[in-house]
């Protein structure tokens, strides 16, 4: 469905000293710097993935999702989605996709938000029977009944980014590109904003790419992630496979009715201690958590027990400082 080939995108930025002595000196003559952005980057995905596309900032995602979406166009390398190369076809592409990006809005600002469904609408030349139909299953599905009449400034981020989320899916698209959909949103909105992304996935077939630095996002919906680095495709894989690889460290917190001094248990890290409690770290790459439990329980008489995975954020990281990106 997605098929990414050797694409590359470089930008020249202009560089000049403050001062209006360097400033004239500019109007003559200007330094340039070249930035690469992407370089031989190559990918597929297959219709009705949800995929995160994750990556430090200056990576090359917003790139790669404006090249996809046909906004840009590659110094080199070929793109075909769908059957279309992007930038060459983005006429009748366009049809095919949707398109949030967290910072940016396709809805005007200054009139109720319904009036820009209208004209978007128009633009895709929707057919009234299927706007009708898809605007009431979004109105529902995002609970937009309250908002849909209010005019976009009078909006929070929240309420924006759920009609941002509407607009984009007015004509029904087969691939839907998000890019940081979910930043500055509270935690109610980014919980609506996920189970609408699973939603019309499962129901709908809709193909997602997701960027985000929200690793919960990442965690709630991808199986699968591709990491770019300074342009560069470094890691595509399962998000299982990255937990087993680097999430190997689990915590364990212990209640206890009480124990006199700190205790040693073999195969495991001591990283608090008190009379009532003691929280361990076990790699269990190298001792099994049972072990450790059985341990703990010998040792002292157990009220309760806990066990934690390391959060996905310093997974991630861990991935970051292996690439040294």
């Amino acid at each position: 469905m997605i098929k990414l080939e050797g694409i590359s995108k470089s930008y020249r930025i202009a560089k000049r000293q403050a001062g209006l002595r360097q400033a004239a000196k500019a109007l003559f003559h200007r330094d340039y710097t070249t930035v690469h952005a992407l370089k031989d980057l190559s990918f597929s995905i297959q219709p009705g993935e949800i995929v995160g596309y994750i990556g430090p900032n200056g990576a090359g995602k917003s790139t790669t999702i404006k090249i996809m979406s046909g906004i840009l166009v590659p110094d080199a390398g070929n793109c075909t989605i769908i059957g279309y190369t992007p930038w060459k076809d983005r006429a009748r592409y366009v049809h095919n996709i949707g398109v949030v990006f967290g910072q940016r809005s396709q809805l005007w600002w200054d009139v109720p938000v319904i009036e820009s469904f209208e004209l978007l609408k128009d633009i895709y030349k929707i057919p009234y029977p299927d706007f009708n139909a898809s605007l009431d299953l979004l109105i529902e599905t995002l609970n937009l009944q309250d908002i849909v009449h209010a005019p976009v400034r009078q909006l929070s981020l929240g309420q924006r980014m759920r009609c941002e989320m509407a607009a984009s899916l007015l004509h029904s698209p087969q691939i839907l590109f998000l890019d940081e959909p979910t930043i500055g949103l509270d935690a109610v909105s980014k919980i609506a904003v996920r189970q609408f992304i699973k939603t019309i996935n499962q129901e709908k077939g809709v193909t997602v790419i997701l960027t985000t630095h929200d690793m919960n996002d990442i965690e709630a919906l991808a199986d699968r992630v591709l990491l770019i680095g300074k342009g560069s495709l470094l890691y595509d894989g399962r998000l299982e496979e990255l937990r087993k690889h680097f999430g190997t460290q689990k915590t364990i917190t212990a209640d206890y009715k009480t124990a006199q001094q700190p205790f040693i248990i073999p195969g495991a890290d001591l990283l608090s201690w008190s009379p009532e409690r003691a929280v361990v770290s076990v790699d269990t790459a190298n001792t099994n958590t049972s072990d450790v439990i059985m341990e703990l329980s010998r040792q002292v008489d157990l009220t309760d027990i806990s066990i934690d995975a390391k959060p996905i954020e310093e997974t991630i990281v861990q991935l970051y400082k292996e690439y040294q990106i």
